[in-house]
């Protein structure tokens, strides 16, 4: 697919990493919340149960997660509200900040301050998400035949598919996410991770390892704030440059 960013394999990469920080359950416990606002039985609402599985793969704790789920009841819980903003980066990379904050007169200038220090731009809204498309995203680990895993993928209800080194990257509708997830399951297969996404329509390749070291900065450093719960650009990295 032609709108897969390097930024999601990089992220993938750091994952082990990133669940060692406190804060990822901040940031998947306000997903929950938000999710549960749509209904708190998981069985019924399934944004919900991809948040809650997101969470257990995080090794959050039940309580944590029950948590998060009550906050949709407690009238004395700080309301959440879903807020995206958008931006450029380096080579003019375009960029997707998704967020969940209970004030935003915080959250608007320390977005606006990560992309100004890592030498990024903030834009006006409309200006670069329509350079994206919204779409159900599944990391799946396979072995054997790649073209037969493909198959098998596009079966389940994949709009498309790639293989990723040892994975493959499912695309699906936003609806059919969970449905695909399931049958992906069925089907023997290991999901390493599953939600909804900003997907590039094309993407911009990086032949420049400072120019590519500088876009990752600026990524970390927006997805670093507390508020921020998912990140989105359209760059890809020649295979060529070694980033370590």
């Amino acid at each position: 697919m032609s709108g897969h960013s390097k930024w999601s394999t990089i992220k993938r990469q750091k994952g082990v990493a990133d669940a060692k920080r406190g804060a990822v359950f901040t940031k998947i416990g306000n997903q929950i919340a938000i999710a549960a606002r749509g209904g708190t039985d998981p069985s019924l609402n399934s944004t919900l149960a991809l948040a809650i599985e997101k969470a257990k793969a995080a090794n959050m704790p039940l309580s944590n997660i029950q948590r998060a789920i009550d906050r949709v009841s407690d009238k004395n819980a700080a309301q959440l509200d879903e807020v995206m903003y958008e931006g450029y980066g380096q080579g003019g990379t375009a960029i997707i900040v998704e967020a969940a904050t209970d004030n935003k007169n915080r959250t608007f200038p320390e977005i606006r301050h990560a992309f100004s220090k890592n030498g990024g731009n903030i834009a006006e809204p409309g200006s670069v998400a329509f350079q994206f498309d919204r779409k159900g995203v599944i990391v799946v680990g396979f072995t054997g035949d790649p073209d037969e895993a493909l198959l098998i993928a596009l079966d389940a209800g994949a709009e498309d598919a790639e293989v990723d080194d040892d994975q493959i990257m499912v695309y699906t509708n936003q609806k059919a996410l969970h449905a695909t997830r399931q049958s992906l399951i069925e089907a023997g297969f290991e999901i390493k991770s599953a939600e909804l996404s900003y997907v590039p329509n094309a993407t911009i390749t990086i032949d420049d390892k400072e120019t590519a070291l500088k876009i990752i900065k600026l990524m970390d450093a927006l997805d670093e704030l507390d508020d921020v719960t998912a990140v989105h650009s359209n760059f890809d990295i020649d295979s060529s440059i070694e980033l370590e």
